[in-house]
């Protein structure tokens, strides 16, 4: 098995819409399994399975308190995503800003442009 780079675990958690919707739910307060799974078609395990993979990204930390486990949400590791992200949205400003140039020159020529 091919040990996985943060951002990469970062990315296949957030991956699957299940896990953002998760995610969403742990915004607001600390939630368990039970809780996390209710809203899905979907076993404990099966919902657990989620977790995990959110866990090994360093998205969730989950603690045992007698027979429940309790989900928290750790934000910190999608701050690296978000920088990744950033990259790419300055390069396309740049490249919109450059189109937006062109038909900018594109409209005053035909305004010129006597027919």
């Amino acid at each position: 098995m091919v040990e996985q780079l943060p951002l990469d675990a970062v990315f296949h958690a957030l991956s699957d819409g299940t896990r953002r919707a998760m995610l969403r739910q742990l915004t607001t307060g600390e939630r368990t399994v039970g809780d996390l799974a209710a809203p899905y078609p979907m076993s404990l395990a099966a919902a657990s399975k989620h977790i995990r993979v959110l866990e090994d990204a360093g998205l969730v930390r989950r603690e045992i308190k007698g027979r429940s486990h309790i989900c928290r949400l750790e934000a910190a590791p999608m701050h690296a995503g978000q920088e990744w992200i950033r990259h790419f949205e300055r390069f396309w400003t740049q490249r919109l800003d450059v189109l937006e140039a062109l038909l900018i020159e594109d409209d005053k020529g035909a305004q010129n442009d006597p027919e």
